[in-house]
């Protein structure tokens, strides 16, 4: 583990100065092994480095040191394509989450719908930062399922921080949209496919997405209330006037599916985390268009429940050659984000950390979610070698790893390097007895 460690941290030492990759180091270490807020006092602490004078040096490398997070984002890209996706298409994840701060210095803060603690019926605002996020969906050999790994997280300041300084507000829909041009640049060759959810359903951000010399392929939730056309007849020899951009107007997917009585039988291999599920669909493809906005081609895939236990919805795809079945299986991957978000508030501290400058707090929280990623590289090559297990109680028999399992098999190798090696020479010392160890080791490495 002690040479893989050094190995992959390497990776990264190109994009920082010696005198801050020396620090940066011990951030990242020190990021893995706390508990509880993730603060650089924090870490410090588990480090061992309560008494260094320095301590300033820690703060600067998020607050004043120079480098690059997208060159960052980009190797970890790599690093995570080399080990589990080394070729075939590269499925991507993206979606926007809120961090919840307060502050009079955290200038890019705005009020927004908290989406957790919301519903139809109930409006619970949040006051915080929110960011856009894309994570890589791939298999993980070791929890047997498709995780979301989190590789580029950008900060979407609100509009309020937009007015104050002149300029014109940038969507979520732009920032996503710069977001996957710099993927498409870093990976010009490989298969993209983009799965998010109705927020995304925006006929500029489609449009230029399928434009592209590599066009990347988008899959989103659509609403069954859109303005469908057949596709635009091809023009006649001698026709006067412009080209027609669309063809006949076409019923709504919500007509349709209320009137529609033949539907196809699909059966899904996983289905939310559960086990194979049967859905029906209707599919065909047409053209979405709205006055003044570009026109595109898709496919839609209407999804119904034969046992009623959620409604009719609907996705679209911008290829138009993808099976109804293939579309489904993409889209159900965006959920582990949902998951990944989750995990890195409870186990990793993301919305504890303490910044108050502009540049650190641009930086904290994408470092955090990259240390997810980077967790699970680390756990793969453990599991490889036997030396990752699922925590196991009597009363609740764990089928495979989760991240908790993960987290805790990098902290306990971590832990397992110098720090616990005792004198062989002194017969006055005695080793630490291996049980009493392990009880010392999970109280270390599982948070709480």
């Amino acid at each position: 583990m002690h040479r893989d460690y050094i190995n992959i941290l390497a990776m990264f030492a190109m994009h920082f100065s010696p005198q801050v990759w020396a620090h940066a180091q011990v951030l990242v270490t020190g990021a893995i092994l706390t508990r509880g807020q993730r603060t650089v006092t924090a870490v410090l602490r588990v480090m061992g480095l309560s008494e260094e004078s320095h301590f300033v040096n820690y703060h600067r490398v998020l607050s004043r040191a120079v480098w690059s997070a997208h060159a960052v984002s980009r190797t970890l890209l790599a690093l995570l394509l080399m080990t589990f996706a080394p070729t075939g298409t590269v499925v991507l994840g993206g979606g926007d989450t809120i961090e919840r701060r307060r502050g009079d210095a955290i200038k890019a803060k705005g009020i927004y719908r908290d989406p957790v603690r919301s519903s139809q019926s109930h409006f619970v605002k949040a006051s915080g930062l929110r960011w856009v996020t894309l994570m890589l969906l791939v298999p993980i050999p070791f929890a047997q399922r498709v995780w979301a790994l989190p590789f580029l997280t950008v900060l979407a300041p609100s509009k309020r921080y937009y007015e104050q300084r002149g300029r014109a507000a940038k969507k979520l829909t732009d920032v996503m949209r710069q977001a996957l041009l710099q993927v498409r640049r870093w990976l010009p060759t490989r298969k993209l496919v983009f799965v998010a959810d109705s927020s995304y359903a925006c006929l500029a951000l489609l449009h230029r997405m399928v434009h592209l010399p590599e066009a990347i392929t988008m899959v989103v939730r659509f609403r069954l209330d859109a303005a469908l056309y057949e596709p635009a007849p091809v023009r006649r020899p001698g026709q006067r006037g412009r080209t027609r951009v669309k063809g006949n107007r076409l019923p709504t997917l919500a007509h349709m599916a209320a009137t529609t009585a033949t539907w196809t039988s699909l059966l899904i291999p996983s289905w939310y985390g559960q086990a194979s599920r049967r859905i029906e669909v209707l599919s065909d493809t047409a053209v979405w268009y709205r006055s003044g906005m570009p026109v595109v081609p898709l496919r839609w895939v209407m999804i119904r429940d034969p046992l009623g236990k959620f409604k009719t919805q609907a996705l679209l795809c911008t290829d138009l050659n993808a099976t109804p079945l293939q579309i489904v299986v993409w889209f159900i991957q965006r959920w582990q984000l949902e998951v990944t978000l989750r995990e890195v508030r409870e186990h990793l501290g993301v919305e504890t950390q303490r910044q108050w400058t502009d540049l650190a707090i641009a930086r904290t929280t994408p470092a955090l979610m990259g240390l997810y990623s980077l967790i699970v590289v680390l756990a793969h090559g453990l599991a490889k070698r036997g030396h990752l297990v699922a925590r196991q109680t009597a009363w609740y028999a764990k089928p495979v790893p989760t991240f908790r399992d993960a987290l805790a098999a990098v902290r306990q190798a971590l832990w397992r390097q110098p720090t616990f090696h005792v004198s062989r020479s002194n017969r006055h010392i005695a080793k630490l007895p291996q049980a009493v160890f392990n009880r010392f080791a999970e109280a270390l490495c599982y948070s709480t």
